[in-house]
Order: C-alpha cells, then structure tokens, then sequence
C-alpha cells in the first residue's frame, strides 16, 4: 500500500520587537500591522493556504496574546492555526526548535518557515516542488527562496552551483560573490529542525544553515526574482501598503483597489478631500474637507483635518493631524498630536501620544 503523503506545515516567526517600526508597534507586534487593508500575517497565512499548507505555527513573543484574536484558529482560510510562546528571545532557529512539538513527528514532512515581515509573491508551490525533486537521488534536506537584487553590497549572500546547491553563506561586503539574497522563506526537512539546540539563542542564517552546509547536507537554493519587501522599516510598511492597494505586490489575501485607495466602510472621507496614490483609511478614520492623504497609511480612529497634507506617511491609532500640518515621510503614533500648520520632514518619528508643535 502506497502510503498517504505527510501533510505540508508551516512555521511564521513572529516574536520579533520590531524596534526598527518604532512608534507603531509600542502597542502590537509588527506582524498585526495593516498592510493594505489586512494585518501583515493573513498575507502570509493566505499565501501559505493557496500553496497547499494544511497546519500553520505561529512562533510568538512580544504582545503574544493579540494574535489568537485576530486570527483565530485558521478555519477561514480552510486551515488549522496553532500559537507557541516563545518566552525569552532565541533567535530565528531557536524559535523554530521551540515549536517543534506542535509539528507533526513525520522525520520526512516538509515545513516552510516564514520570517513574519516578509512581504513576497514569489512561487511557493513552485518551492515547494523543487524541494521534492531529489538530486541524485538524495532527497533536499533545506531549500531557500533565493532573490537577485540589482546591489548585494547591503546585504549578505548565498552563492550556488549549477545544479542550485547552496556553497556557503557570505557576510555583506564591497564585493558580493553574487548577487542572490537570502529571501527569508525556507522550506525544512522535518528531521532538521531537530537538530537545532534547544533551549538556546540560535541563528540559522549564521549558525544552523553554514553548518548544515559544511556538514554536507543538501542545501538548495530556489531562486525567483517575483515581488519581494522587507516590511521592517515604516518606510517599507507605507511602501509594502501602497504596493497591495495597487496591485503591484501579488496577494491572495486581498484584492487591488482600481480607484487608487483602499477606505473601511465606517472611515469617514469629506467630498473636498483626496485620498489616493494606494494610500488606506482605516475604520473610525476622518479626513476633513480640503485635507490631501497621498501614498499614505491612515490607522483607526486617526482624524486628518481640512487643509492637511498627508504624503507617504503612517498616522497611528487615534492620532490627529491638525488644520494644514504638512506630513511627508512621517511617522506618527498611537494618540499623537500634530499641531495646526505644522510641517515634518522625511524620516520624523512622533512618539505614542506626544504633542508637536
């Protein structure tokens, strides 16, 4: 009898501080941030269900206890969901071994592992095939979403051979041996997740993956040049936001919006306000008469008042932009308050409830 295949499973890790998208996640995780009309995560968890994912793992820390309420046991997506608290930080292959109890026990099952600010269309099924192709006969033991960037100087890289194997792991430097990156999707051999230490801060970009390379272990890389964003910078969010609204970044979890801007329902927009360039506004949101919010990412319950210019900007929960402030570039957080004709330049940080101007 030809025995069933192991179901396929998922780890996102999503206990990360998110330091560098300070003010906006002093209250929530990075990971819960909207993203075109949805928290970050369904994204993610909509992408891994159209791949074929059955059972997804969530590895959690900081602000653990919203993530359940918001996404619930998996059910909508036709998918099961289970949270694993990470108490104290241990880094990217830590966090994958503490989960490992919640994954089947199956030595041979496929896992995909997702770092949780990763925003990318690339082809998982496609992935996820290619990890099953044994080479000569041996079966993959880890595979990588490998991504060409135009200047790898920034970034550490991961050269391969003809064949797609992994040859090592390189720091950044001056002159990148390639000019692949390490996208943050890997799909694991089961069994290898139990090799990484327990109970330990562990790396698998400097620790886990060169060693599974030096020990010879089947290490491929799948390269895909699709849409693909680092989510961890403000900037990036408002970018990544921007990109879903207008249908430049491939989503299954929600749909582009033709009229350029993605609004809720309950957000209230005057008749002589602009809102667009793939700009959203959330629910509770107000934007007055005369107020112009272009490329920009309005929280629940933010107000925008008349004459206002909101470009490429993140307004908080609950903040307010006052009478023709002029926002280019900004932050804002939660409860904040821009004073009437104020102007902040790129890169401004308002802290959670702070008065400027």
């Amino acid at each position: 009898m030809t025995q069933a295949p192991a179901p396929i499973e998922a780890v996102i890790v999503a206990g990360g501080f998110g330091t560098r998208l300070l003010p906006l996640t002093a209250r929530r995780p990075k990971h819960l941030l909207d993203v075109g009309g949805v928290p970050f995560l369904e994204h993610q968890i909509a992408r891994l269900a159209r791949a074929g994912v059955q059972h997804i793992v969530l590895a959690t820390s900081y602000h653990a206890d919203m993530f359940e309420p918001i996404l619930g046991d998996g059910s909508r997506w036709g998918i099961r969901i289970s949270y694993v608290l990470e108490e104290v930080p241990l880094g990217t292959g830590g966090a994958i071994r503490n989960v490992a109890e919640a994954l089947s026990p199956n030595p041979d099952g496929a896992v995909v592992i997702l770092n949780g600010d990763v925003l990318s269309g690339h082809d998982l099924a496609g992935q996820l095939a290619d990890f099953e192709t044994p080479r000569d006969g041996r079966a993959v033991d880890v595979s990588l979403h490998l991504v060409p960037v135009a200047d790898a100087r920034a970034f550490g890289c991961v050269p391969t051979d003809d064949a797609g194997r992994v040859l090592d792991f390189v720091e950044k430097s001056d002159n990148p041996v390639t000019n692949q990156i390490n996208a943050g999707c890997y799909i694991f051999r089961r069994r290898v997740i139990d090799t990484i230490p327990v109970g330990r801060e562990v790396s698998v970009e400097r620790e886990t993956f060169p060693g599974l390379v030096a020990d010879d272990a089947l290490v491929v890389g799948f390269v895909d040049s699709a849409y693909w964003r680092d989510v961890g910078t403000p900037q990036a969010l408002v970018d990544a936001a921007v990109d879903v609204v207008l249908g430049v970044a491939p989503t299954p979890a929600v749909e582009a919006v033709p009229s350029g801007a993605r609004i809720a329902a309950d957000a209230e927009v005057a008749a002589g306000a602009v809102v667009g360039g793939g700009s959203v506004v959330m629910s509770g949101a107000v934007v007055a008469d005369g107020a112009q919010v272009r490329g920009s990412v309005v929280m629940t319950g933010a107000v925008i008042e008349a004459d206002a210019v909101v470009a490429a900007s993140v307004v908080g929960p609950g903040a307010r932009v006052g009478k023709a402030a002029i926002l280019d570039g900004v932050t804002v957080g939660d409860d904040a308050v821009i004073a009437d004709g104020a102007t902040l330049a790129a890169g401004d940080r308002v802290d959670v409830g702070a008065q400027v101007g």
